[in-house]
């Protein structure tokens, strides 16, 4: 296969995944493996096209992220609960993703790993689901207020939780969102907040990557990543307009039953191969 037509499949993969609670990463190090690539060579790819999907949120919530950054200036209450929630979130994060970089980089090359993720997070998606009971939007729908009402223990669990979706295949939007369900926070708020989260999250995360494996950036790499973040941008904007209207109608056990199903094959395939 040209190397080309790869990174047009991995930048749709990831577009089509990061922000739906299936973990982009761990379809991503499977599709490298289904199609025959190094999994390992491409681990700095998967992770640093994630720009594209960072620019998808921000363009589609360019309002709010403007009022939050002007509501900064002004020291409006709401515009500083809504940073303080997403920095104290993302916190955890950065002092684990620091700390243990190599051990993240080493599971990011385990197709299996990623598979018994998908499994077992997708049951505890279905757990979650049975067990919660839904709570309905709040009536004030603007995000910068939902997010904002977030409390601040919340926002700290939240952030805690996101921390295990450095197993790849665990899903950090998957995380986040079903974490925030779990206690309590409405489906459309907990999506928003994770969606929020992702452009800190997601940047640092391609930060730390690009400064550890900058060596592996020659040899045309550097254009696949620009044009496989392109792609992912496209993709995620369609993606994430789609995800938001779905789930005002509908819970998220079908993402529960489809990470099984997906996960189950994985592991039969590379047991078998």
């Amino acid at each position: 296969m040209p190397v080309l037509l790869l990174v047009i499949i991995l930048g749709i993969v990831e577009g089509l995944t990061e922000y739906l609670p299936v973990s982009s990463t761990g379809h991503l190090i499977l599709a490298t493996e289904l199609l025959g690539f190094d999994a390992e060579r491409w681990a700095l790819f998967n992770v640093a096209i994630q720009p594209g999907a960072i620019l998808a949120i921000v363009v589609i919530y360019w309002e709010t992220f403007w009022k939050a950054l002007r509501g900064l200036f002004r020291r409006d209450p709401v515009a500083l609960r809504f940073i303080r929630n997403l920095l104290i979130a993302f916190f955890p994060a950065v002092i684990l993703g620091v700390i243990f970089g190599d051990a993240i980089d080493a599971m990011l090359e385990s197709a299996t790993v990623v598979a018994w993720a998908l499994v077992i997070g997708g049951i505890v998606i279905l757990l979650i689901e049975r067990a919660v009971k839904v709570e309905p939007a709040p009536q004030v729908e603007h995000p910068l207020q939902m997010v904002a009402d977030v409390s601040l223990r919340q926002a700290i669990i939240i952030g805690l939780v996101q921390c295990l979706a450095m197993v790849p295949g665990v899903s950090r939007s998957g995380a986040t969102i079903m974490g925030a369900v779990a206690l309590g926070i409405d489906r459309k708020t907990a999506a928003d907040f994770s969606f929020f989260l992702a452009v800190p999250t997601l940047s640092g995360a391609t930060v730390m990557q690009l400064a550890r494996h900058h060596d592996q950036l020659a040899g045309g790499m550097a254009l696949n990543i620009v044009i496989g973040a392109a792609v992912s941008f496209v993709v995620a904007i369609i993606v994430v307009k789609a995800f938001v209207a779905y789930l005002k109608k509908y819970g998220f056990a079908l993402f529960g039953w489809y990470r099984i199903v997906i996960g189950a094959v994985a592991l039969v395939w590379l047991f078998a191969r």
